[in-house]
């Protein structure tokens, strides 16, 4: 069982996790809509793309949709790729449409992948505008729910390795 490392310094989030799976199926699973609503909400919760274009440019739009049927919505906005290395882009609280909440954070990240024979690495970097914008995401549950939802990512890379 791999453990996520949060490191917290002012108004920047680091998070490393090790993932038991080949650089490529780690990838696929954060840069398709498919494998991504497999495992990015924390259960029960689940994860709803309405639009996925996973360019420079291009954008996801998602809900988190809970066991009753309750809905919050964001956004994922991707600056820069560089395929099996990294990707970076702006996280953010939207409606239906895909207009970005101003009242709420929004998390500037870069992904960052590294093949470490057979596993693959992968650190995000988080920036908010304040740390005031970092603690309230951390006390609007994100640690624990990426947590979980990283342990959904290990039993799907484990069903597309075989």
């Amino acid at each position: 069982m791999n453990s996520t490392i949060f490191t917290a310094n002012g108004n920047i989030l680091k998070v490393e996790r090790t993932f038991n799976a080949p650089i490529e199926l780690v990838w696929r699973a954060w840069t398709e809509a498919k494998l991504l609503d497999q495992w990015w909400a924390p259960k029960p919760w689940k994860s709803e793309t309405s639009h996925m274009d996973f360019s420079e440019g291009g954008y996801r739009l998602y809900a988190m949709v809970g066991p009753e049927g309750e809905k919050h919505l964001a956004r994922t906005d991707y600056r820069s790729i560089n395929t099996h290395k990294q990707f970076s882009g702006d996280d953010s609280f939207c409606d239906e449409k895909g207009n970005i909440n101003p009242e709420m954070p929004v998390s500037k990240f870069n992904n960052r992948f590294k093949d470490t024979n057979k596993e693959t690495f992968v650190t995000i970097i988080s920036e908010y505008a304040s740390e005031e914008h970092l603690q309230q995401v951390i006390q609007m549950g994100m640690k624990e729910g990426l947590s979980m939802a990283f342990e959904n990512l290990d039993s799907t890379l484990e069903k597309l390795n075989v």
